[in-house]
């Protein structure tokens, strides 16, 4: 019994990781306001090692259509600018000498239509997920060495389990999709 609900632990914990990470990869869809979250996965060349950019500059979004990314060392410049290009989100960034400037345009009807598509691509990935982690559990439910009716009663809690995250995968989808389709 025991050996059961520490499948069905193990199991919900996996499922909270898909929606945390299906969270984190809303949070780098844009929805048409410049946010620093924008930025958040770019890895700066830092002396040979890839680091995260709010590690070598801070970065602010002073308005609705603006990132400003203040290096803390004015040599990494260059290596910023390279880096967001590289990082392919569809800024172009520019300098003052001092700071790196991001114009965020504002989004047309087809990149909203496209940020929604890709917001879908993100969520079916995350039920991918959730549903693998159904499916490892079933597995492991069935090796155990306990009775019939324990199993079954397992094999409950992980469909209830599954039924509950990928209610909160749609909902999550529902909510970026308005955001991205609000003008």
């Amino acid at each position: 019994m025991e050996e059961l609900n520490e499948i069905i632990d193990n199991t919900k914990m996996g499922m909270e990781e898909s929606i945390m990470h299906l969270e984190k990869e809303f949070r780098n869809i844009r929805a048409g306001k410049a946010s620093p979250n924008m930025v958040a996965s770019v890895m700066v060349d830092y002396y040979g090692n890839a680091t995260p950019m709010n590690q070598v500059a801070n970065v602010s979004a002073p308005d609705a259509m603006t990132i400003m990314i203040q290096p803390w060392e004015k040599s990494l410049i260059q290596v910023i600018e390279k880096a967001i290009l590289h990082a392919n989100l569809g800024f172009n960034p520019s300098n003052n000498g001092d700071a790196i400037i991001i114009n965020v345009p504002p989004l047309t009807e087809d990149r909203r239509k496209d940020l929604v598509k890709q917001a879908k691509t993100e969520a079916e990935n995350a039920k991918i997920g959730v549903r693998n982690w159904r499916k490892d559990a079933m597995n492991s439910i069935k090796k155990t060495e306990t009775s019939e009716d324990a199993q079954s009663n397992a094999e409950i809690d992980i469909q209830n389990l599954t039924d509950k995250y990928i209610k909160q995968i749609d909902d999550h989808l529902e909510h970026k999709e308005v955001e991205i389709m609000k003008i």
